[in-house]
């Protein structure tokens, strides 16, 4: 339908008054529409089954079968875009016409009929209806195309669980809409060094995930440099420092270039041996930190996300941390999270409270019971921000 020729449409004229039939055939046949037609609504609802019209000129007044039983009929196997259907009815049949639409009739024309008329309608309702249909194309290709881009963002998740002795991982990911803004990765230095991070650029949908993705191929490249001016003594020999690499993302993906969207960051290395996590924080809140004793304590540090500021200076904290704590990273989604009734936001505050009180839990329960909590606190599973969380306990 979409690449319908409006003049070359297949039109059916169902009318049980043979001369009434027969001229409105011929003269849409004559402006070029191919015309056929049915003498009463049981060879009508045979023909129109066929499945081989663009639309149908439908009377309303017939024997046996009238054209309100042959609508209702024809609408169970074709919707108002599917098969359009204008009902052909006398002056006074004010009710049928009125049934005749409720029940899915697209037009209407009054007898006696006025071909200018006739004709404008037709081409409206054709017009209306390949509109529609190259509407449904479009949606489709671009529902193909979402899932397809859901599929490469999906693949830059982290492929599995990183093993390494003395620290277990763990990650959330969970977008609201079909893409994302949010990222996370994790990934193995060397034997005693792990690197994660969050990030969460600005708005949703199709721009949001697209600098998400780009984001995320230019870090990985960063990460591997073996530029001297990179390193971190901080984050242990041989390690990119973050606030370096942030300052590149900043320099890199300038909001004026980017539709507007900058990105909140937040990118940390840790040392399993020395307990040491070295991070920088880009305007994301920063990492919270439950101890084995049930105690927390969060760790904001104050920037401007990237891409706001070109002349933005980042840099490097470290953090000591101690056999039994866990570390989570996470995007402003998580707490964000609204009370439908309240309006009240679920909070870091409640954020912490639940950590704390599964410390005692094993570390993939503890955010278990954090993602029930803040679906419980929202009211609906679907949440109105994307959610990324990701973190480590030390266990040894």
């Amino acid at each position: 339908m979409a690449e319908l020729d409006l003049h070359k449409a297949r039109v059916l004229v169902v009318d049980d008054n043979e001369m009434n039939r027969d001229m409105l055939a011929r003269r849409l046949a004559r402006i070029g529409y191919s015309t056929d037609t049915a003498e009463d609504g049981n060879s009508g609802l045979d023909k129109i089954l066929s499945g081989e019209f663009d639309l149908v000129m439908l009377d309303i007044m017939m024997p046996d079968i009238d054209g309100i039983e042959v609508l209702k009929r024809v609408r169970e196997f074709y919707s108002k875009t599917e098969l359009p259907i204008i009902m052909a009815t006398a002056k006074d049949e004010g009710s049928d016409l009125a049934e005749a639409l409720a029940l899915g009739a697209n037009d209407y024309v009054t007898k006696p009929l006025d071909f200018k008329v006739v004709r404008a309608r037709v081409e409206n309702v054709l017009g209306y209806t390949r509109a529609a249909a190259e509407l449904t194309l479009a949606n489709e290709r671009m529902r193909r195309d979402l899932e397809a881009a859901a599929r490469v963002q999906q693949s830059l998740l982290p492929e599995g669980q990183v093993d390494i002795e003395g620290a277990e991982f763990l990650w959330y990911y969970r977008p609201c809409d079909e893409l994302a803004g949010d990222g996370l990765n994790i990934f193995r230095c060397d034997d005693e060094r792990v690197a994660l991070y969050v990030m969460d650029v600005s708005g949703h949908g199709v721009a949001a995930s697209l600098l998400s993705v780009s984001v995320t191929h230019h870090l990985s490249q960063l990460i591997s440099t073996s530029d001297a001016a990179a390193q971190c003594d901080l984050a242990g020999e041989n390690t990119v420092s973050p606030a370096w690499l942030a300052s590149r993302l900043n320099t890199q993906f300038p909001m004026q270039s980017v539709g507007r969207h900058y990105f909140t960051f937040v990118y940390g290395v840790l040392n399993i041996k020395t307990r040491q996590f070295c991070f920088v924080s880009a305007g994301n809140p920063g990492p919270l930190v439950v101890h084995a004793d049930g105690t927390s304590d969060v760790h904001d540090v104050p920037a401007v996300p990237l891409g706001m500021f070109p002349d933005s200076v980042y840099e490097d904290t470290v953090i000591q941390l101690q056999q039994g704590d866990r570390l989570y990273l996470h995007s402003d989604g998580l707490y964000e999270e609204r009370n439908p009734e309240t309006r009240e936001e679920y909070g870091r505050g409640r954020m912490q409270e639940e950590l704390c009180a599964a410390v005692s839990s094993p570390f993939v329960i503890s955010l278990d019971r954090l993602l029930e909590s803040v679906v419980e606190w929202h009211g609906d599973e679907a949440l109105s921000d994307d959610v990324a969380v990701m973190g480590f306990s030390l266990n040894g």
